[in-house]
């Protein structure tokens, strides 16, 4: 596949576009996340496609998403060309299950944070029910059932 000359941006370009410090994009090549190629007097250049996956990468981190599991999905979809929209398609449903799936971890979270503070630990009755005879105690310090 020939790329023309416009479909290859500088990295200032990249980083101005999508708000992005170079030393980020340097980072997340770094992690297989996005990937460059080189001028002939060593610049960096990204192909305008990775504008998208870089977007993704800054709307994950804002959703609280690891880098890891942004790599993860990101294994599926190809570098040296624009992903298809099938390859789309395809990490939506992965992005959907995990965002689901993280979803049912914050409620639960919610639920025993709330039942955490509603106890306000003044009484011991409900956390004596939670936890008898401070059996987690016996696994260390810290919070147990969170």
């Amino acid at each position: 596949m020939a790329l023309e000359p416009d479909d290859l941006l500088a990295i200032g370009e990249v980083s101005r576009r999508t708000g992005v410090p170079a030393s980020a994009l340097h980072f997340y090549e770094q992690l297989g996340l996005i990937a460059s190629t080189r001028t002939a007097g060593n610049q960096r250049r990204y192909r305008r496609h990775m504008l998208r996956r870089i977007s993704l990468i800054v709307v994950a981190k804002r959703l609280g998403i690891p880098l890891g599991d942004v790599q993860e999905v990101f294994t599926s979809l190809p570098l040296d060309h624009p992903p298809s929209q099938r390859d789309w398609r395809r990490v939506a449903k992965l992005w959907r299950a995990r965002l689901e799936e993280r979803r049912t971890q914050l409620e639960h979270l919610q639920r025993e944070l709330t039942g955490c503070i509603g106890c306000g630990c003044l009484s011991l009755k409900a956390c004596r029910l939670l936890n008898p005879e401070d059996e987690l105690g016996t696994d260390g310090p810290g919070p147990r059932r969170i």
